[in-house]
């Protein structure tokens, strides 16, 4: 337990000596937990996020199904972050001005695919939401990895260069 008490000071750059509201967040936007349980959190909430995604391949053949959990998912995996930096502190980092525009292009993915699945159930829609859900998520992820976004967009550009 000793060893963990630096994970609130290195994420977070300071102490937990605030004042805490009673929905349990201090006012630079962490949570009162542990750091020993924020780790569990994030543990249980990722491992629990990337079993529904490979349970979702099992019942690949069915879009509906597979689209629910395999959404279910991946906001499990992606909220997963939540627990080590605090919820609040998640949502400034999504709305950042650096992804403001993959946050906004991934979470109306999620909400087409389970519209797609939920409402509309046409299959070929909620895979098509699916794939756009998935190349979402990458571009997403993308953006907290200094410079990959530029380098995957040059990849592609001298991949599809018809100049030899």
């Amino acid at each position: 337990m000793e060893r963990f008490k630096w994970l609130p000071q290195s994420l977070l750059g300071g102490g937990q000596d605030q004042e805490e509201d009673p929905l349990g967040e201090f006012e630079d936007g962490s949570c009162s937990l542990s750091p020993l349980q924020r780790l569990y959190g994030f543990a249980a909430s990722l491992v629990v996020g990337l079993a529904f995604m490979l349970l979702s391949l099992v019942v690949f053949y069915k879009p509906i199904k597979f689209a629910i959990m395999f959404t279910f998912g991946n906001i499990l995996a992606v909220g997963s972050t939540a627990f080590l930096i605090g919820p609040v502190q998640q949502a400034r980092m999504m709305l950042d001005p650096v992804r403001i525009y993959a946050t906004a292009v991934y979470v109306g993915s999620v909400i087409l695919a389970l519209l797609c699945a939920l409402w509309i159930h046409s299959k070929v829609l909620t895979l098509i939401a699916i794939i756009s859900e998935i190349c979402a998520l990458v571009w997403y992820s993308l953006s907290y990895v200094p410079f990959a976004r530029r380098m995957v967009s040059e990849l592609f550009i001298s991949c599809c260069d018809t100049e030899i």
